[in-house]
């Protein structure tokens, strides 16, 4: 049984799973092309394709015949062209809950470096200089905490929120937990907003969901912290926000295309604090995501069922 890895690496637990049932991983180079993984893919015969690095896009899934899953080495699923995959009876997978705390924590820690001017301050430092005479940062403790979302990592990022003395509300169309105060509507939620965060998935509808008018409708000097896909915002317009002034800060782990372009402005931007979409990367979430994905691809293999909460079905 040949599996494609989409990355160079997978934690020793998930190949022993998948090793331990008869599997044969071949791995791959960080962010391989679709056609890359096709053509290995197809010259090995994959029955599955352990996606982390690359789009499994549906020349992949068309160039691969003998692929019966492909599962995801992490939460959204996006790179994956699930309809196409559905279509032709191959079974998506993905790892609800797997990097949760770690993308939380990645949040709260943009959200205290902005408010604390950290990179600048750190610079001004490093450059010989002092505290100017006007230097100041900000209180967390009583900052409007607005975000879009309220799956797993929302809310907990909902509670280290509070734990900080924010005040936290949220909009979200799907049912969220009791104790946390729902907007009824997104314009709502962003006119209260000093720190935006965006918790949800990407689609096709999401796409731009914060443009021009949304940041407008921000109060003067918010932030936004954007840690789960790059699409949700129109950076060209998050840009023009961020060089006006009317925001004063961005926490971006990730981009609308990845990597993002050299010329991509808010890659250096001064007001902007980017990672390279880590923040679901630690070593415990890295080992949970791959022994989730594993045991999906073990169970599909040998005919036993996925755990339902896995499952993409649409």
């Amino acid at each position: 049984m040949d599996v494609i890895m989409t990355s160079p690496r997978l934690a020793t637990q998930a190949v022993a799973l998948l090793e331990g049932a008869g599997a044969r991983i071949h791995y791959m180079d960080p962010f391989p092309t679709p056609e890359a993984i096709a053509a290995l893919a197809r010259s090995v015969g994959a029955v599955a394709i352990l996606s982390r690095q690359g789009p499994v896009t549906a020349a992949v899934i068309e160039a691969v015949p003998s692929l019966r899953v492909v599962a995801r080495h992490g939460v959204g699923v996006d790179d994956v062209d699930v309809p196409e995959a559905l279509r032709r009876g191959i079974v998506v997978t993905r790892a609800p809950g797997s990097n949760t705390r770690a993308v939380a924590e990645h949040t709260i820690a943009m959200i205290l470096a902005l408010a604390k001017r950290l990179p600048e301050l750190s610079a001004q430092v490093a450059a010989g200089e002092w505290r100017h005479g006007n230097d100041m940062v900000r209180d967390v403790a009583g900052l409007r905490l607005g975000l879009i979302g309220l799956g797993s990592i929302g809310q907990m990022v909902a509670g280290f929120g509070t734990a900080f003395g924010m005040d936290v509300a949220a909009y979200t169309r799907s049912p969220g937990p009791a104790g946390i105060t729902r907007m009824p509507d997104l314009a709502a939620l962003l006119a209260r907003s000093d720190v935006l965060s965006l918790h949800l998935p990407y689609s096709p509808a999401a796409h731009h969901l914060i443009g021009r008018t949304e940041l407008a409708t921000l109060p003067a000097g918010a932030t936004v912290i954007n840690t789960a896909r790059g699409g949700l915002i129109d950076e060209a317009a998050l840009l023009e926000a961020l060089d006006s002034g009317h925001l004063s800060g961005a926490g971006l782990d990730v981009f609308e295309g990845e990597p993002p372009e050299l010329g991509n402005a808010l890659r250096r931007h001064p007001a902007v604090i980017a990672t390279p979409h880590v923040s679901g990367v630690t070593e415990g979430s890295l080992v949970t995501m791959g022994v989730m994905a594993a045991e999906c691809i073990v169970a599909v293999l040998t005919g036993r069922p996925v755990p339902p909460e896995r499952l993409v079905l649409a």
